[in-house]
C-alpha cells in the first residue's frame, strides 16, 4: 500500500492534490501527516522526502515527490487518473500543468487556509487576471467535455489540481462567473473534500508564517477552527 506524506490539512494545498485524487479514484493508501514546524520544515520533511517538501509518496522502495510526479506515477498503475479519451487527456494534463506552474498572484494573495473566512483588501490586476483565467479554463473544460468535471464525467487529476482553489474560493469569496462558482461548489461537496475540511477545522496547530500571509492581503472575518 502507498504511504502518502502530507502536512497540515488547513494549510497544505500541495498535499491536498494527491490525497483527494487517491480518495476519489478509490486507490488505497495510508496517510502520514507531519505538521509544519516553526520557521522551516525542511529538516523534518527530509526524513521522508528528498526535496524536504510535501507531498511525498512512498511505494515500497520507490519514493516519489512533487504532486504532479505523484499523479503520473499513480496513473501508470491505476486507470482513470487521466481521461481515457485522447483530447480530454491532453486538456486535463495541460490545465493541471498550468496550475502546477502558474497562478502566482492567486497563490500569494489567497494562500490556502481552510478554516477561516477573509475579506480581501483589494483584488488587483494580477489576481484579477488569474481569476479570469480560472473562469475561462473551468468553463471551457465543462463545455467541451460535458462535465460535471473538468475533462468529462469522472473526477481526474485535473480536478485534483484545482481542489485547493475551491477551498481558496470558500475562504476568500473572490469574484467568479456563476458556472465557475458552481464547479467550485461541486468540488467542495465531494465526500473526500468534506472529510479533508472536517479534519482541517479540527486541527489545533497554527503556523505563524501561514497566518501572516493572510494578514498581508485581507481581514479575517471568521475563524471556524478548533481553538489552538
Amino acid at each position: 500500500m502507498y504511504n502518502l506524506y502530507i502536512a497540515n490539512k488547513n494549510y497544505s494545498s500541495w498535499s491536498l492534490r494527491p490525497w483527494v485524487l487517491l480518495h476519489e479514484r478509490g486507490i488505497p493508501f495510508e496517510e502520514k501527516l507531519v505538521p509544519f514546524e516553526t520557521g522551516s520544515s525542511w529538516q523534518a520533511f527530509r526524513r521522508f522526502s528528498p526535496s524536504g517538501k510535501v507531498p511525498c509518496l512512498v511505494d515500497g522502495a520507490t519514493v516519489v515527490w512533487d504532486s504532479l510526479a505523484i499523479a503520473e506515477y499513480v496513473a501508470e498503475r491505476h486507470p482513470g487518473v487521466w481521461p481515457h479519451d485522447g483530447e480530454a487527456r491532453a486538456f486535463a494534463r495541460s490545465v493541471a500543468a498550468e496550475m502546477h506552474s502558474g497562478f502566482a498572484a492567486l497563490r500569494e494573495q489567497c494562500t490556502m487556509n481552510c478554516g477561516i473566512r477573509v475579506k480581501l483588501h483589494r483584488v488587483g490586476e494580477p489576481l484579477s487576471r488569474d481569476l479570469a483565467r480560472i473562469n475561462e479554463l473551468w468553463i471551457e473544460g465543462i463545455r467541451r467535455f460535458g462535465g460535471p468535471f473538468l475533462a468529462g464525467a469522472e473526477f481526474t487529476a485535473a480536478d485534483a489540481f484545482y481542489a485547493p482553489v475551491a477551498f481558496r474560493i470558500q475562504t476568500y469569496a473572490p469574484p467568479l462567473d456563476a458556472a465557475a462558482e458552481a464547479y467550485a461548489q461541486r468540488l467542495l461537496a465531494l465526500p473526500s473534500m468534506q472529510g479533508w475540511y472536517a479534519c482541517a477545522l479540527a486541527e489545533t496547530w497554527r503556523d505563524a508564517g501561514h497566518e501572516a500571509e493572510v494578514a498581508n492581503w485581507g481581514t479575517v472575518t471568521a475563524d471556524l477552527r478548533a481553538a489552538a
